[in-house]
């Protein structure tokens, strides 16, 4: 078997033959989930593993391998409506899926290439390294509008090492994408513990679960858990193809790990207890949701807080406006701290998500039981944004930069915390602000920092012409947004 940079480079090249086709990364990655799904379904079906993969003969690998030409293409085309059609995680994968490949000597290479190696035999992270490669080109590909669900990995991983989930225990992502919270929770739960035979089943098969509205999004957060080991052939992951928010599933969870997607607007209103609706038409008939809004992102933090177990942990990515907004904003804020214990919010700087004009946070907060206290008693706040600039290409995000935070969040006691800030040390990044100090601003806005910006008062220190410039950018795509979604609503009257 060929060594993993030469599996990794065959797989490269052929992407940069098909891109000149028209073949975009997103495209590449689907054929390649397709073929890939077979040829490992065709090993399994060999010894020494002899398993029955329900695939119809007329169907499978070999069908593929046996074809030429025209013949090839036109069966390959059949191949997919026919496997589409089935049941359980083949039907899943294959779910409306359709040949981009035109070309069918292209596509035979394809095929041959992934017919040279035994994918089943390969290393589960050699598997997982070329399909996360693959995922990473395409959220690059801004035109494809892949990089909307993609979460930039160091991030994620810090965000697992805060939260530092345990065997047996469930994990939920309502907004699953390609699965990155999922693999990372993953790694971390192999890597820290050893465990037994019955916590290792669990792993694979009961401790993820998660919803995808997006069908060709959905298919490769399937492929990617399978590459790297979890679920299997015949034992479909729980990620449902469908709007987490339009419904409570009536599952509770240990963890919600999560980036719901950018961009606040959404087709659908929430309807809360009262029957309050913000406009006339179609609604989330949430009655367990505290505020109406049409907000998405009020209205996932809202159905995650419904999710979780009762002294479950969440940690979701959140943009600014979740922070400061007032109306439905400021009492689902209210909300937040009166039923769960909000504790820690990391403000994210600019550069790191695809989607241009994104200023982001991370809010982390366990969920409780009713009381008429506040549970709430100090948010910590780690300003991860001031004075600290990256770009998706030159200067990208490492886990190495979040160490400081992981530090001052302390994870294996975090009720044992330290302020950096202090009158005599006003540059330190983590300041606790209490429960009456925040209810005390206005709206009750969560959106606070202290740190000077050293680029307004020193031109000495500004960033590269580049970083300036993507920021500028970035300000400019978050105003129209604002101005485009202010529009809609005054159409909308």
């Amino acid at each position: 078997m060929s060594n993993t940079s030469s599996i990794i480079s065959r797989v490269w090249s052929f992407c940069n033959v098909l891109r000149d086709d028209g073949v975009s990364y997103g495209d590449y990655l689907e054929q390649l989930t397709y073929l890939l799904f077979l040829k490992m379904a065709d090993e399994y079906a060999k010894p020494p593993y002899n398993r029955d993969i329900k695939i119809p003969a007329a169907y499978n690998w070999e069908s593929l391998r046996s074809r030429r030409g025209a013949e090839l293409e036109t069966h390959y085309v059949t191949l997919l409506r026919e496997l589409g059609k089935q049941t359980g995680m083949l039907g899943e994968i294959f779910f409306k899926a359709q040949n981009r490949i035109q070309d069918p000597a292209k596509l035979y290479k394809v095929i041959q290439m992934i017919d040279d190696e035994s994918w089943v035999m390969m290393g589960a992270d050699v598997k997982g390294d070329i399909y996360e490669g693959l995922l990473e080109k395409n959220a690059e590909d801004t035109k494809s509008g892949a990089g909307q669900y993609f979460t930039p990995r160091a991030l994620i991983r810090a965000m697992v090492e805060c939260v530092q989930p345990e065997p047996g225990k469930s994990i939920a992502d309502p907004s699953a994408g390609t699965g990155g919270f999922f693999l990372a929770a993953y790694d971390y739960l192999t890597q820290n513990y050893q465990l037994d035979r019955e916590q290792k089943h669990f792993l694979k098969y009961e401790t993820f679960h998660g919803w995808e509205i997006v069908a060709g999004t959905h298919r490769l957060c399937l492929m990617n858990l399978f590459l790297h080991n979890i679920g299997d052939l015949d034992h479909e992951p729980d990620i449902h193809r469908n709007d987490a928010l339009i419904a409570d599933p009536g599952k509770r969870f240990d963890y919600v790990l999560a980036n719901p997607p950018f961009g606040k607007k959404s087709s659908m209103t929430s309807t809360n207890e009262e029957g309050e609706q913000v406009k006339e038409g179609l609604s989330y008939n949430r009655q367990d949701f505290w505020a109406s809004t049409s907000n998405k992102q009020l209205n996932f933090v809202q159905h995650i807080r419904t999710i979780l177990k009762i002294n479950g942990e969440a940690a979701v990515v959140v943009p600014d406006n979740v922070l400061f907004e007032g109306g439905a904003g400021e009492i689902v804020r209210k909300k937040l701290m009166q039923n769960t214990d909000l504790h820690t919010i990391l403000r994210l700087p600019t550069g790191l998500f695809y989607a241009g004009g994104v200023k982001a946070n991370v809010i982390f907060f366990d969920n409780k039981p009713a009381q008429k206290e506040p549970w709430t008693k100090a948010v910590w706040v780690y300003d991860f944004r001031t004075n600290i600039h990256f770009t998706q290409k030159k200067k990208t995000l490492q886990f190495e930069d979040l160490q400081e935070f992981i530090q001052c969040y302390n994870p294996p006691n975090r009720h044992k915390r330290a302020e950096t800030w202090s009158p005599d040390n006003p540059e330190g990044r983590w300041r606790k602000f209490t429960y009456d100090e925040i209810l005390a601003r206005d709206k009750t806005s969560l959106d606070i920092f202290w740190l000077k910006d050293k680029s307004l008062a020193d031109l000495d220190n500004l960033p590269d012409p580049d970083v300036l410039a993507r920021e500028i950018v970035d300000n400019l795509e978050a105003g129209l947004a604002s101005f485009r979604e202010m529009l809609g609503e005054l159409e909308g009257r």
